[in-house]
């Protein structure tokens, strides 16, 4: 299963001690592959060295680059799908790239991908998806 996950899903995923660690374990057991672009581990790393602290940021972008089943792409294409935060197209430039199945937030914004089926991406919650891999 090709999946996206956004900052605010991995932020929330990393604790050991957060009710969604079971998606961080699934990732580190190979269960899903995960699919990022520079500027998303960019984000990732300004959004955890903030909220976490410069270490935990860097074990964090040192073992995703690590794992097999984290995927480096590279966008050849803007979609520019999302108006209200243009920030977030990154997500779903990188989804339609990798043709995830899957793009993992708690954002109202990547609702917009709905409206457009053809693309086959997946809009899903942290709960609804750490159900799927349950």
């Amino acid at each position: 299963m090709k999946v996206v996950i956004d900052t605010n899903v991995l932020l929330v995923i990393i604790s050991p001690r957060s009710p969604f660690n079971g998606i961080w374990q699934a990732l580190l057991s190979g269960k899903f592959q995960m699919y990022v672009t520079s500027d998303i581990l960019d984000e990732y790393a300004e959004i955890i060295e903030r909220q976490m602290g410069v270490r935990v940021a860097e074990a964090v972008l040192d073992l995703l680059t690590e794992l097999p089943n984290v995927h480096f792409m590279h966008k050849y294409y803007h979609w520019q799908l999302i108006e209200a935060d243009p920030d977030d197209n990154k997500f779903i430039d990188c989804a339609i790239a990798a043709s995830a199945e899957l793009l993992v937030s708690h954002d109202g914004h990547f609702r917009v991908i709905n409206q457009y089926s053809y693309l086959n991406i997946n809009l899903l919650s942290a709960t609804a998806f750490q159900a799927l891999i349950a």
